[in-house]
């Protein structure tokens, strides 16, 4: 059932009630006093927010189970990475995942990396 909140007219106290959505939407506590009805944006979402990607598990788990292409994967992959590179500056992920590249090859870069070209 959905939460609805309410202002004490005086106190200016605020409380969220449970009540259906059939319901009258009024409360009035054990002292008599209505309380008045406050008005919030909705909060929800749809399929999570694909952009706030932070690691490979996390993008596991919100990809899996939605019959995404190659290319949808690869698509969300790079915006998610476009995302982070813009908030922090580096992508943390990438460079892990170039990191663990170079480990797996006995220090030999992969080609996008932008470590290969300074010394």
């Amino acid at each position: 059932m959905p939460l609805y909140t309410y202002l004490h007219p005086e106190t200016e106290e605020l409380i969220d009630v449970v009540q259906r959505m059939k319901d009258v939407h009024i409360y009035v506590d054990s002292e008599g006093t209505e309380w008045k009805r406050v008005f919030t944006p909705a909060n929800f979402s749809v399929d999570g927010n694909l952009n706030s990607i932070s690691s490979s598990r996390e993008f596991v788990e919100k990809t899996k189970d939605k019959n995404y292409s190659q290319g949808d994967l690869q698509d969300i992959s790079k915006e998610a990475s476009d995302k982070r590179e813009k908030q922090m500056g580096k992508d943390p992920v990438k460079r892990k995942w170039f990191k663990e590249y170079a480990e797996q090859r006995r220090g030999r870069k992969h080609p996008s990396d932008p470590s290969r070209y300074t010394s």
